[in-house]
């Protein structure tokens, strides 16, 4: 059974038994939804997400590149990769580092 999230994104065909699955567990999201690349999946149901955007800087009326790296909960369910383009959403903090959650790997 697939619990609806409130987030307009694709449930997942696969089922798993994650507690932290937003989907198939008792985890609720809430606050941001970020889409990025996984550079990492080489942690047990963790990713490392990349995500690339400009910032403006006003005193010489140009835009700097940036990136940040956010560690996202990986559920069994989704399974994503090093090289997919996926969605995260915020969620409550999952332990040091993890405070979101892979909730869509986006179709390339």
């Amino acid at each position: 059974m697939t619990r609806d999230i409130g987030l307009d994104v694709e449930p997942p065909e696969k089922e798993c038994d994650d507690v932290k699955c937003p989907f198939h567990g008792r985890l609720s999201v809430r606050g941001s939804l970020l889409d990025g690349v996984v550079i990492s999946s080489r942690m047990e149901r963790t990713v490392v997400v990349e995500r690339r955007f400009e910032r403006k800087i006003q005193k010489y009326e140009r835009f700097e590149k940036r990136r940040s790296r956010i560690h996202a909960h990986n559920p069994p369910c989704i399974d994503a990769s090093e090289g997919d383009r996926v969605r995260i959403a915020e969620c409550r903090p999952l332990s040091k580092t993890k405070s979101f959650v892979v909730v869509e790997v986006e179709a390339e």
